[in-house]
């Protein structure tokens, strides 16, 4: 078919004599903006109109074979040639044979020889009203599109809405949560130093810390979906990384599951929290484990996505490099209303207690903190795939460092506690003095700050991030800084988003000890941080 630009009239006449072209076109070849296509072969017609882009189409009625009834039927039989308007020619004017052309849809009907300037008149008419005709279907098709578009774009918002305010109701439940947990949590270390317990006690002690962790667990994943949990991120080399992974998905799935993974050699690097990375491919890989009910297969793929390449979930191709990961099973997939809803935390399909409905709405939040994007495709009966694209790195991975259990650690220090929970003060106070230190207290920022101005002298501040008052802990940090610059300082908070993370990264020289903390983590920590104090006081 011709896609050249097409004249503003192109005209497409069927005649079985050659006379026609020479009497019509005569007049017409002296008009720049008509084009004349001659061709006898009437059978031929609707491909004839679609190569010369007809925008009128001239006919002959009484031809051998078909005649101009038949062209106006196959015309008007096929969509793309339906409404090309049609004017039949005939050397006999009789109203009978009118009617019944009109009746077969033409538009038109002259009787030959037609005066020139009369027949340019018409053809002019009735190629104006076509291209009219044409130009409103495609304003209207351009119009549903952008119809289609606007819902996708008010669906889109309002999932990302609905998800921002989810976020936040889990946000600010989880981190009420981990002040209850941190309250249970200090008292058992409390009772685990100074009860003096028998090994059956130590026991029941031992399964009450478990839940606590279990509680912990859930409420990183609750903060991880909300994006306020602060990540350690550090540059990791994802090949290794998913390869390790291999033989502990095995031992996930089952016997009869079987696990593939698919790397690209020369997979380039990427920031990212790597405990946070492993939970989310564990994760998914239960969540596959259920629904391949045991069996079937669960393939790994990582590959490049260079710059400009088409991200999980976005329309635009992204900008910048990223490193793409691919968690696809062949399980029983899922319907487009249970698609919709499954970064939902909470939603799942799983019978009750089979599932807390938390895994993917903790790989959503995880993976958006980490400036990536997630998305997922599933089919019912063909399996579901879940696309990760993570930025790539150009550093080098980091050294690899074996982690140790902290002691439990004592001291003499003098420790100033800011802690609005009456709770998790009096527990906190009491777990530092049992492990030898002098401890000051305070139930928020304005009372700790009363101390400091009228001389109390501390080695370390440990301060709640969100607390009440006229005076924030960031205040109350810049006053210990002035008064006593050799402190030490250390934050705790059930989530620190948006008041010392930002981007879901803490600044360079902040410490936060995140709640729910157990005795040997909070002795390590502030240890660690006084021996810092104790070197820059003898360096100076």
């Amino acid at each position: 078919m011709n896609h050249a630009p097409v004249p503003h009239c192109s005209v497409l006449l069927i005649d079985d004599e050659v006379i026609a072209e020479d009497l019509i076109g005569y007049h017409l070849s002296q008009r720049a903006d008509i084009a004349l296509h001659y061709d006898s072969r009437a059978e031929h017609a609707p491909q004839l109109c679609r190569d010369t882009q007809a925008t009128v189409v001239l006919v002959d009625l009484r031809m051998p074979g078909a005649d101009g009834f038949d062209v106006i039927r196959m015309l008007r039989a096929r969509d793309d040639t339906a409404q090309v308007p049609v004017i039949l020619l005939s050397s006999e004017d009789d109203a009978d044979i009118k009617a019944r052309a009109f009746a077969l849809g033409a538009n038109d009907y002259l009787v030959k020889w037609p005066d020139a300037r009369e027949l340019e008149a018409r053809i002019r008419y009735h190629s104006a009203a076509y291209q009219a005709h044409l130009q409103r279907d495609a304003a209207f098709a351009e119009l549903r599109q952008r119809e289609e578009e606007l819902r996708a774009s008010q669906a889109a918002l309002h999932q990302a809405q609905k998800m921002e305010a989810i976020g936040q109701l889990t946000g600010g439940v989880a981190h009420d949560f981990n002040n209850v947990l941190q309250i249970i949590a200090a008292n058992l270390h409390l009772l685990q130093l100074t009860a003096g317990l028998d090994e059956k006690g130590l026991g029941r002690l031992r399964n009450a810390m478990s839940g606590v962790e279990r509680g912990a667990q859930l409420s990183s994943h609750l903060l991880a979906f909300a994006r306020r949990q602060p990540l350690q991120n550090t540059v990791t080399a994802l090949a290794p990384l998913l390869a390790d992974m291999e033989d502990m998905l095995r031992r996930v799935l089952g016997p009869c599951a079987v696990v593939r993974t698919e790397l690209t050699p020369a997979l380039w690097n990427t920031e990212v929290d790597v405990s946070q990375l492993n939970n989310v491919i564990l994760n998914l890989a239960i969540n596959a484990r259920d629904a391949m009910g045991g069996e079937g297969t669960l393939t790994i793929r990582a590959r490049n996505l260079p710059a400009g390449s088409p991200l999980p979930g976005q329309a635009a191709p992204g900008a910048g490099d990223h490193v793409l990961i691919e968690i696809a099973d062949t399980g029983a997939g899922m319907p487009p209303e249970v698609l919709r809803r499954a970064f939902e935390p909470f939603f799942t399909t799983k019978p009750s207690g089979q599932g807390t409905g938390l895994g993917l709405s903790m790989a959503y939040g995880f993976v958006k903190q980490s400036g990536g994007e997630i998305a997922l495709h599933s089919e019912v009966g063909r399996g579901t795939c879940v696309q990760i694209a993570l930025r790539r790195s150009l550093a080098a991975p980091a050294a690899e460092t074996q982690p140790v259990a902290p002691p439990l650690v004592s001291g003499v220090e003098t420790i100033l506690v800011v802690e609005d929970e009456d709770d998790i003060r009096q527990a906190t106070a009491d777990l530092l003095s049992t492990l030898g230190y002098e401890v000051l207290s305070a139930a928020d920022a304005e009372q700790a700050a009363h101390q400091i101005e009228r001389g109390a002298r501390i080695d370390l501040l440990f301060t709640d991030v969100i607390m009440p008052g006229r005076i924030s802990s960031l205040e109350l940090t810049e006053l210990v800084r002035r008064h006593q610059p050799q402190a030490q300082i250390l934050f705790t908070s059930g989530y620190a988003e948006g008041v010392l993370a930002h981007d879901g990264k803490l600044p360079p020289g902040v410490h936060l000890l995140a709640k729910p903390y157990n005795a040997e983590t909070l002795s390590a920590r502030i240890r660690h941080l006084l021996r810092q104090r104790a070197q820059a006081i003898t360096a100076a």
